[in-house]
């Protein structure tokens, strides 16, 4: 039986990280990966990197050159005619970046000596030396381990009842794999995914309802943010209905009618070619035999471990999306890193109100630490300011005037509490706030450091000075 000092079950985002930190750290370590790609190809990465962020990313991008093309492109002077997307190849290059990002993991595991153990990985019990671990694979195998780091990430949640196909009725993997632009998509649920989705196959030429049981849209955002967003989106052409309450949902070869009763309580019907089911995640924990070793999922499907990701057993840890927290591929990463840092005895940590939330979405929306509703429900004292991309020269000539930045700061200390982006590029821009935040920084501090312009981090420092009412630039 072959001896592991660290044996990792799963390879997204999480769990290769927490390999590969593991393994730079001298200890040996092997990762369990089941997934097989449509063509029965194993590959490493998980949910993320195969059917979740990396080729969403993808399709966004290439809608978002389809509709610059077709719509944008006429204010910078450009006249293009008889622009046309190619389905089959935009799915080509989506595959082709997830099937190199998959091969780069392959080449971390052999740069760092890390085994692939490949099968579905789930816990046989104990012995002396410590943690066995079962690989149900084409060549079955127990190994085992002084360490377990638990890293199966999550699955779609379907609604009971719902059969999902992924040809009429499809969750992320059938939504990133249509043949053809459907006249009339369908999304239930207004979350990050359905609606980056839901964005893509807009941009295509779908005509897109959004059905959302919440009354509210975005409620994690910043009110001044999904204001804004629900603004922008829907003025792009986004049909979104909130408070609304799913009937029966009947499908057909032709496509899916959704009966739903609106916010006034009136019955409506959706009918639709495709229906993309967007209503949260759920932990991946159900095949792991966690029994095995005396351990056993929360009321939500969740391990439940310690700030450091430890489980009640010793030597058995779980991290990113099968733990409490935001199913961030991020924080799954940091995790991983810290848990790995833990076994080799260091003394790491993760600060959680400093990990940054990100739609990708156009315009995007990113934000790190409080929201201004939550400091008011916290009573606590504050300071905010904001700043327009409308008044910033990069954002004009790039021809992305919409959004803003908003910054949140303690009323007597001015420490950064809250950053809130809606605009392009704030995927990127939001690292700075979590590098501010991270050290504790004062909005005067972002006011006070040089930024380069034209740029659209200006609009950063200019939300900082509107806390003092000193803006330069409004």
């Amino acid at each position: 039986m072959t001896q592991y000092d660290v044996v990792v079950i799963g390879s997204g985002p999480a769990g290769y990280i927490a390999a590969v930190r593991c393994a730079q750290l001298g200890l040996k370590t092997a990762c369990v990966e089941k997934w097989r790609n449509p063509d029965g190809e194993l590959a490493l990465g998980g949910t993320c990197l195969n059917v979740g962020c990396i080729p969403s990313k993808a399709l966004l991008s290439s809608s978002e050159e389809y509709e610059k093309t077709s719509h944008h492109l006429s204010n910078h002077g450009i006249t293009v005619k008889g622009v046309s997307m190619d389905i089959p190849k935009m799915l080509k290059r989506k595959d082709s970046i997830v099937s190199k990002m998959s091969k780069g993991i392959e080449f971390l595991f052999r740069k760092n000596k890390i085994t692939w153990l490949k099968g579905h990985g789930k816990f046989a019990g104990r012995n002396d030396v410590g943690i066995l671990v079962a690989v149900d694979g084409d060549e079955p195998e127990t190994v085992v381990s002084k360490n377990v780091i638990v890293a199966t990430g999550s699955n779609a949640r379907h609604l009971p009842g719902l059969k999902v196909d992924n040809k009429i009725v499809c969750d992320n993997e059938g939504a990133l794999a249509f043949d053809s632009v459907p006249q009339k998509l369908g999304v239930i649920g207004a979350g990050v995914i359905g609606l980056e989705l839901g964005s893509v196959w807009r941009r295509l030429g779908a005509e897109v309802t959004i059905l959302e049981a919440l009354p509210t849209f975005l409620g994690a955002c910043d009110d001044a943010v999904s204001k804004e967003a629900f603004k922008l989106f829907t003025g792009q052409g986004l049909h979104i209905h909130l408070g609304v309450k799913i009937g029966d949902i009947k499908t057909s070869a032709k496509g899916a009618k959704i009966a739903y009763t609106d916010s006034d309580g009136k019955a409506q019907t959706l009918d639709c070619d495709r229906l993309i089911v967007s209503i949260g995640r759920v932990p991946n924990t159900e095949s792991l035999q966690l029994d095995q070793v005396g351990l056993a999922v929360d009321g939500r499907g969740f391990i439940p471990v310690d700030d450091f990701c430890r489980t009640a057993q010793p030597g058995i840890y779980a991290v990113g999306d099968v733990v409490r927290g935001p199913m961030l591929a991020h924080k799954g990463e940091d995790e991983g890193v810290m848990v790995a840092e833990l076994i080799a005895g260091q003394h790491p940590h993760i600060n959680y109100d400093c990990i940054p939330w990100v739609i990708y979405t156009s315009p995007e929306i990113a934000w790190v630490g409080r929201t201004e509703q939550q400091l008011v429900a916290e009573g606590r004292k504050y300071k905010s300011g904001q700043f327009p991309f409308a008044a910033n020269g990069r954002a004009l000539g790039m021809d992305s005037p919409d959004g803003f930045v908003k910054v949140l700061a303690d009323e007597e200390t001015e420490q950064i509490l809250g950053v809130h982006i809606i605009g392009m590029a704030a995927s990127d821009m939001i690292a700075e706030a979590a590098v501010a935040m991270e050290f504790k920084a004062s909005a005067e501090d972002i006011g006070r450091i040089c930024h380069p312009h034209p740029s659209l981090s200006e609009a950063m420092r200019e939300a900082s000075l509107a806390i003092y009412k000193r803006a330069l630039n409004m």
